[in-house]
């Protein structure tokens, strides 16, 4: 029978087992990335037998933290532990051996499915690795390497603590990771505070093609792959460039669609504090948190132009 857990429960699990592997989702962010380095790091401390599961999706930007601890191989009679994966039509790429295997979930999107057979959400939390702070304190002591590891999912998931989702823990998350050790500078030079010629261009392309509607209190941006390739664009160039619509002066409603090279196309939607990015996007079997929210279409960029545009008239706001 499937069942939610607390984090001193979640604790609890972890010293109970021995083995796992740790999955994240598909084109994993800072927090997916950052929470399943974290805990890996955690458990191998405790004396554990742990791996994260190699994604083929994680971009340069991200592939340090999780240097040494991934593997293409699935260890015998370990536990699957999935982080920040709502659903398991995210599993990555060269994950779906795991459907329904998935013995504990960690996460905080409150559109989780509740897929594990144990899981842990807290959609309060702003970011998987505030959860993981705290069942990794009741584990042992957290390392340097955890906190910065831990550091990149909280700022990332927050766009440096400027996301409607940071809530005071956020804040007190953070000065705790700094007082552990985590070297906050570097992280966030990197993160947020450098950018590449081929960002600059791929932003100047989304600033010239961007469309208005509801009196620009709605914005819609497209990224082409002939756009990606022209500029000569990689994933880390675009990573988090989904805030970029929302960014703009009254846009209340941000879309960013991006064409994917496997087909179809990837919906990402950033609202203001009067509208629910995820209610708007699970009109499309997507979802997410009010404020942040995704989806995709298996038909490619038009199709998904025409169905977030309708999924937005349809939670009441008139485009025209």
């Amino acid at each position: 029978m499937k069942k939610t857990m607390t984090n001193r429960e979640t604790a609890a699990f972890f010293r109970n087992h021995d083995r796992f592997l740790i999955i994240n989702h598909r084109r994993p962010d800072g927090d997916a990335v950052g929470s399943a380095a974290a805990l890996c790091l955690g458990l191998r401390q405790m004396g554990k037998s742990a791996w994260v599961w190699k994604n083929p999706e994680t971009t340069e930007r991200y592939q340090a933290y999780v240097k040494g601890l991934e593997t293409e191989e699935i260890p015998e009679n370990a536990v699957l532990v999935s982080v920040d994966l709502a659903t398991e039509n995210l599993l990555p790429l060269n994950g779906s051996a795991f459907a329904g295997k998935i013995r504990l979930a960690i996460d905080h999107h409150i559109s989780n499915e509740f897929y594990a057979e144990d899981t842990n959400v807290d959609p309060k939390a702003a970011a998987c690795g505030e959860l993981l702070l705290d069942i990794l304190k009741q584990l042992g002591p957290v390392s340097p390497a955890m906190a910065d590891a831990l550091y990149v999912a909280v700022s990332t998931d927050t766009g440096c603590f400027r996301y409607s989702n940071v809530t005071g823990n956020t804040l007190r998350t953070a000065g705790e990771l700094k007082d552990l050790g985590a070297d906050t500078y570097p992280i966030n030079k990197a993160l947020f505070d450098t950018k590449t010629i081929a960002r600059l261009r791929l932003e100047s392309a989304l600033t010239d093609s961007a469309e208005f509607y509801a009196g620009g209190m709605v914005c819609l941006c497209s990224i082409p792959l002939n756009l990606m390739d022209e500029i000569g664009a990689t994933e880390d160039d675009a990573d988090d460039i989904s805030g970029f619509p929302r960014s703009i002066y009254g846009v209340q409603i941000g879309v960013l669609i991006k064409e994917l090279r496997e087909g179809g196309a990837k919906l990402s939607l950033r609202t203001g504090p009067d509208y629910n990015a995820s209610e708007i996007c699970a009109r499309l079997g997507g979802g997410g948190h009010k404020a942040a929210a995704g989806a995709q279409d298996q038909d490619g960029l038009a199709s998904a132009k025409k169905r977030i545009l309708a999924a937005i008239a349809e939670s009441g706001v008139q485009l025209t």
